[in-house]
């Protein structure tokens, strides 16, 4: 009986054993094989964050924040106008109230964006109509700017998007509430192309990975794929995602499209889209419900997107890859206090002895926190895998040359001993004729022949002209006066 009872235990074991073996290499066929499966959020020290900002509050669904590797920008709330703040990242701490703004627009900024290809060049748009480029003293200026490099007058509207382009040198887009997406080249001041092809308001704009092709959104529910040079929109669909409130759209690395959106249930969702084929998604997936609109930031090195929500208290990211699902969840980062906006740190501004992968810029009401995005490793030296070579800071392109047609993916630098910024560059801007068809103010005057007149001639000029004009008035009034004389007396009443 007891080797009955041995062989029976025994065949039992031997067939649990079995199931198991089977069991635990299909758990090992289904984990996903990643390096970036284990990616940790960490807020920075109380000390490292930007505290007493106050940021704008504006109800307008951008980031209000852009930071760079030498700078971070925040929109704030100003009185008389609009105003942003431009801090060094080393000046961490309380921000003292008396810090200069950079003040120059009649109306609230609506959004900022750096300079892909000069860390001192930073681009603004308000609701006063016109878009704005400055350039950033590495130095902590005594007192507020005010004189922007070029002002760029083009939209009838608010201009609520501003984008640099990757790879082309000054060249800028803009996007206004009068439905225009304008395409400027900053070294001259002038509008290059003008597209007028959406009938509703723009909510967002994306450039692929070369810049030969932007997304767009729209509040009349169409995702847009066009093509400037052309001047035509090459792809759409309708409706990517159902719900009637606002979507956003970036492009990836491979040419897809990654979308935020709601449900007709107003549920939040993701999509991911072939342009090419438009008709079914390739990744389709519902995440919460929740009314704040989801901010997309996308790293193209890792192909990894970091959704903020605004009113969120918590930041999702997700791995897109080439294998199904196509949109792979790696974790949640939460802490307690909602997020106003959200910057984005360029890869070539992460700290690679820590294994950061990437570095966002959380808004409070009063204060902005870095968060930290690390993969745990127990190694010092650099890692290869997680540090592919980077977008440089120089361009590819010349606008002439990108104008022409030529496309050119952005020059890559390595990331192995950190990264070392350039020495300050200034943006050479030229005016092709100093009497411009607008009337001469003091700011429009200032970027002439690439460099900034001196305060004296500055005066002196504005001087003459308002004389020029007294001169033209009395004049008119002598001409006027003496053609009254002439037709009393032709009349014979004198």
């Amino acid at each position: 009986m007891q080797e009955s009872y041995n062989k029976l235990t025994s065949g039992s074991i031997n067939k649990w054993q079995g199931v198991y073996s089977k069991d635990s290499a299909m758990s090992r066929s289904i984990v996903r094989q990643s390096k970036f499966r284990h990616v940790f959020g960490q807020a920075a020290k109380a000390d490292q964050s930007y505290d007493d900002i106050r940021v704008s509050k504006v109800t307008w669904d951008s980031s209000f924040c852009a930071v760079n590797p030498k700078f971070l920008a925040v929109i704030v709330e100003s009185s008389g106008g609009g105003a942003f703040l431009v801090l060094p990242l080393s000046k961490v701490g309380r921000v003292d109230k008396n810090y200069p703004l950079v003040i120059g627009h009649s109306g609230p900024v609506l959004d900022i964006d750096w300079c892909p290809h000069n860390d001192n060049i930073l681009a603004s748009c308000s609701e006063d109509t016109t878009s704005m480029v400055w350039q950033i003293p590495d130095h902590t200026p005594s007192r507020p700017i005010s004189e922007p490099i070029v002002v760029l007058e083009g939209h009838s509207k608010r201009v609520g998007i501003i984008k640099w382009h990757p790879t082309a040198r000054n060249i800028l887009l803009t996007a206004g509430s009068d439905n225009l997406i304008i395409i400027w080249n900053v070294g001259t001041g002038e509008p290059l192309i003008t597209m007028d092809d959406h009938p509703d308001l723009i909510y967002n704009v994306s450039w692929n990975y070369n810049g030969s092709l932007f997304c767009t959104t729209c509040k009349d529910r169409r995702l847009r794929v066009c093509d400037p040079r052309k001047n035509e929109v090459v792809a759409e669909r309708m409706s990517p995602h159902e719900g009637i409130r606002p979507m956003r759209a970036i492009f990836t690395k491979e040419g897809n499209i990654f979308t935020t959106g709601f449900t007709r249930m107003s549920q939040r969702e993701l999509g991911l889209w072939d342009p090419t084929n438009f008709e079914e998604p390739i990744a389709l997936l519902e995440l919460d419900t929740s009314n704040g609109v989801l901010l997309p930031f996308y790293d193209p090195d890792t192909n990894i997107v970091y959704l903020s929500g605004k009113g969120d208290s918590s930041i999702r990211y997700f791995e897109i890859t080439e294998e199904p699902p196509y949109v792979h969840y790696i974790s949640t980062f939460s802490s307690k206090e909602p997020q106003r906006g959200m910057g984005f740190m360029p890869k070539r501004g992460v700290d690679v002895s820590k294994c950061e992968i990437a570095r966002l810029y959380k808004l409070h009401e009063r204060k902005c926190e870095p968060i930290m995005m690390t993969v745990p490793r127990k190694s010092d030296l650099f890692q290869d895998d997680l540090y592919p070579d980077t977008a440089g800071p120089e361009p590819a392109l010349e606008p002439e040359e990108w104008m022409d047609g030529r496309d050119a993916d952005p020059i890559l630098v390595s990331m192995r001993d950190g990264y070392v910024p350039p020495k300050s560059r200034e943006l050479k801007v030229a005016k092709k004729n100093v009497l411009d068809t607008r009337p001469a103010t003091r700011r429009s005057m200032s970027a002439v022949d690439g460099s900034s007149l001196p305060p004296q001639l500055l005066e002196k000029l504005v001087e003459e002209i308002q004389n020029l004009k007294a001169t033209v008035l009395s004049q008119e009034k002598r001409i006027c006066d003496l053609e009254n004389k002439l037709s009393k007396y032709t009349n014979g009443t004198v």
